[in-house]
């Protein structure tokens, strides 16, 4: 049955037209043009670092992270936001591409070993519930839903609540976006036992400053949290 719907309905790439032999499947260009991390990362946002790995093992951090206080103790994500991971955020958050999240839930499992732990909790970072009701899905949601399944994790969709509608943080500069973040993220009471002295995986689709992240990671700390840990579908790089 299988092999017949694939003739009637041949496989396509996820972010063009192209021919596939397999679903969920990139085409030879997109996958060029996708920059998966990979090698040496940041030990708290996954950025990709030049050099090698640390003799010792100890963790090695990016700039950012050696200069930016993080609430949250280990990071990882799946790819660079530019080509073809820009498009697939994208088309996740905002062309109803919810096919998207079980491939990019797949990559962001892959790269999220080193960070998990036993009796992780999943959660992902909250939307407003106006901005839900608009968009009909939180696309952070359906990654740590997906995630939580491939690793076999617990996850609580409704652990945190946006207290208030921030604005975007389109177009705002590292200050900016943590300031528009302040007091709008908080533990939501009805699941707050849930996270007590328990290690939190937070999941949202991408990171450019973390201000997001770390408001989520305050949220949950201040709830009585375990240590928290992030990953992101995609991490925004400054020459991206």
């Amino acid at each position: 049955m299988q092999s017949l719907l694939q003739l009637i309905y041949p496989p396509q790439c996820l972010t063009c037209d192209a021919a596939v032999t397999a679903d969920f499947a990139l085409c030879s260009d997109c996958w060029r043009d996708a920059t998966f991390v990979a090698g040496v990362t940041c030990d708290k946002c996954g950025l990709p670092l030049p050099g090698d790995p640390s003799p010792d093992g100890s963790a090695v951090l990016c700039d950012d992270c050696l200069r930016i206080a993080r609430p949250w103790d280990r990071g990882r994500a799946a790819l660079l936001y530019r080509g073809t991971g820009r498009k697939m955020v994208l088309a996740l958050k905002h062309a109803d591409r919810i096919d998207l999240a079980r491939p990019a839930a797949r990559w962001m499992a892959a790269v999220a070993g080193p960070i998990l732990v036993q009796g992780m909790l999943v959660a992902p970072v909250p939307l407003h519930w106006l901005r839900l009701l608009k968009r009909k899905y939180n696309q952070a949601a359906l990654l740590s839903g997906q995630v939580a399944e491939r690793t076999g994790l617990d996850h609580c969709p409704d652990l945190l609540l946006r207290t208030r509608r921030t604005p975007s943080q389109e177009g705002r500069d590292r200050d900016g976006r943590f300031a528009n973040l302040a007091e709008a993220l908080r533990a939501n009471p009805k699941r707050a036992d849930r996270m007590q002295g328990r290690p939190v995986l937070l999941i949202d689709d991408v990171m450019t400053s973390g201000a997001t992240l770390a408001a989520a990671a305050d949220a949950c700390l201040g709830a009585g949290s375990g240590p928290v840990s992030v990953l992101v579908m995609a991490r925004v790089a400054k020459d991206a």
